[in-house]
């Protein structure tokens, strides 16, 4: 599985961002490409302490979430169509140019903490290591620029 921490990586990401315009149309779900941009930053920024989710999701679904954590950052694409936790939702219109550059140097700010070992906790799935949050914020921008035809 690739990582977000790896130059490569980041340049084949930043590409596929930079392959998208106003009018990029997804082959799946209701987003547009501007609130896709927006979406994207939210995990991005939780790894990276700035924004704070409610972690209280009770016992039974922490143990029903802990069991599906590995799928967030193995190597199978996650499935199309997937529900979106709703502090991730995005369903306002957005700038395109905007929020195009804030995912950007979002995803900068991620990459440059790949010697970090202080995470915060995930808000479902709890703690994860440098190597995993790296992994899975790789495979959450590959979905929805795959979403995007990118």
């Amino acid at each position: 599985m690739q990582s977000l921490f790896n130059q490569d990586t980041q340049d084949e990401i930043f590409s596929r961002i930079n392959n998208l315009n106003e009018s990029s149309q997804p082959n799946w779900g209701k987003m547009t490409v501007d609130q896709m941009f927006k979406h994207c930053q939210l995990p991005l920024e939780a790894a990276n302490g700035k924004l704070e989710l409610d972690t209280n999701i009770g016992f039974f679904k922490k143990l029903i979430f802990k069991a599906f954590k590995p799928l967030m950052y193995n190597d199978k694409p996650w499935k199309k169509n997937l529900d979106t936790p709703r502090q991730f939702r995005v369903t306002d219109k957005q700038v395109f140019v905007t929020e195009k550059e804030k995912l950007i140097s979002t995803i900068k700010d991620f990459s440059d903490r790949k010697y970090d070992t202080n995470w915060p906790p995930h808000p479902l799935f709890g703690k994860f290591t440098t190597e995993q949050w790296g992994k899975m914020q790789y495979k959450h921008l590959d979905h929805h620029l795959t979403q995007f035809g990118v």
